[in-house]
């Protein structure tokens, strides 16, 4: 057996006293063999873990499984003679807490295994009879080998806390019947398994979920293609020979984009609304007898955002679709002309599909990002108008701004979660299945 090929496994079986000891006490092999500050970090690792694990751990583990058992309310104390509010539970808390308490547990299992690690990489070193390296070795490895272990360690304990544990905390909250009628500290909530995604998908919220996630796929397709396809035939014009001024043009579609977004949005809401400056100049020029409802009509609201958003989405695809056009072969152009086609075959064959095979990852991008665009929705029409058939939402909520009302009005935490889920799952399965699909495309060309 080669000993570079030696598994971990076979060298705890196959390996020395001190391997073994290692599997018991972590850092043993390493301090064995004279490296001593690896060794008392391993050491350390494991006395805090257990010592923390056997007197806060597993009281946490336990309780995420219960979610709380005693409800706070008020006890009669007999001394006093009155009633005194006794705390109770805190599910959230105890949630919290609980999957904390996994994670910890798996960045302790992980340490284990790279303790076994370094002791099987001294194994091999004994039965090679090699020099063990000094502490200065190791460090000298660790900024040259091993810079990028070094380079990550704090960024990954960053994503560690900050996303993947509140990632954690809103799945799990998806399996629980954490709404408003079990809002802690008062009340305590339970695991009720997949219940709230039957409601979601076949319950009394179905009649909410399902209209507003077809709204949702045809408002990304919308605003998505119209962007596009207006983008491009702004930068063809632009382009065009004989144009003069092009730099203006382009200046004057680049300053939309200078303002912030909100800015925008909150304008056009204020110009667009029944008593706003487009209506009450529409009935001054005596054109309409009552004000046009952009954003008081379901159908009007829909058609409303979709042109809105043109305004913010156009011209950042004129800016990408100038820079294609103008790293072009322009030898396939003239050709193509030589060969009698006209300004539209050319346009048809040649110029347009290399757009859109450049534009194609910037297309599947925009179409996620619209899919969960909760500005141009939620500060133009405020997901309004409100609809009686829907659950909390209004006729041109989208999932994403109906998750919101969900969280901060209803405070339905758990049907919030679910449809957090969805949203993540419908994005995920969309974008690698287009992903998939330009990669064909790029190898086909």
């Amino acid at each position: 057996m080669q000993t570079q090929h030696l598994s971990v496994w076979q060298a705890l079986k196959t390996g020395d006293w001190r391997m073994k000891l290692s599997a018991v006490i972590m850092g043993g092999s390493q301090l064995l063999h004279g490296q001593i500050i690896k060794g008392l970090w391993f050491l350390a690792v494991e006395v805090s873990f257990l010592t923390w694990f056997f007197t806060r751990g597993i009281k946490s583990l336990g309780t995420l499984m219960t979610l709380g058992t005693h409800k706070q309310g008020f006890v009669f104390d007999k001394k006093l003679g009155i009633n005194i509010l006794h705390q109770g539970d805190n599910s959230m808390l105890l949630l919290l807490f609980g999957i904390a308490t996994l994670l910890i547990t798996a960045v302790f299992l992980y340490q284990y295994w790279v303790n076994l690690k370094s002791a099987r990489q001294l194994t091999v070193f004994d039965l090679e009879h090699r020099q063990v390296p000094t502490l200065t070795q190791d460090l000298k490895q660790l900024l040259d080998k091993k810079l990028h272990i070094l380079l990550m360690s704090i960024p990954l304990l960053g994503v560690l806390v900050f996303t993947i544990l509140p990632l954690v905390y809103m799945i799990s909250i998806a399996f629980t019947n954490y709404d408003h009628n079990h809002l802690p500290p008062k009340n305590l909530f339970t695991w009720v398994g997949f219940q709230n995604f039957g409601n979601v998908l076949g319950g009394d919220v179905a009649g909410t979920f399902f209209p507003l996630l077809g709204w949702t796929l045809v408002w990304a397709v919308m605003a998505t293609a119209t962007s596009f396809i207006f983008g491009v035939l702004l930068a063809m014009l632009i382009n065009a020979k004989g144009i003069k001024g092009k730099k203006v043009y382009r200046t004057l579609f680049i300053l939309t984009m200078a303002v912030p977004q909100f800015i925008t949005l909150l304008i056009m809401n204020n110009l667009l609304n029944d008593s706003g400056m487009v209506n009450t100049m529409l009935m001054n020029w005596h054109l309409i007898s009552h004000p046009l409802p952009f954003l008081t009509d379901g159908t009007w609201a829909k058609a409303t955002v979709i042109i809105v958003n043109m305004w913010i989405g156009i011209p950042a695809t004129m800016l990408v679709t100038t820079g294609i056009l103008q790293n072009l072969s322009q030898d396939q152009v003239e050709a193509a002309e030589i060969d009698g086609a006209n300004k539209f075959q050319i346009f048809r064959d040649l110029t347009f599909p290399q757009i859109v095979f450049v534009m194609a990852p910037s297309l599947i991008q925009q179409f996620i990002g619209n899919i969960n665009n909760f500005n141009v929705i939620y500060l133009l029409t405020g997901g309004g108008p409100m609809n009686s058939n829907f659950y909390n939402a209004g006729d041109t909520d989208l999932l994403v701004t109906w998750l919101y009302k969900l969280t901060i009005d209803a405070a339905d935490y758990n049907l919030a979660s679910v449809i957090g889920i969805l949203i993540f799952s419908l994005s995920a399965v969309f974008s690698l299945l287009a992903y998939k699909r330009v990669n064909k495309m790029s190898t086909l060309g």
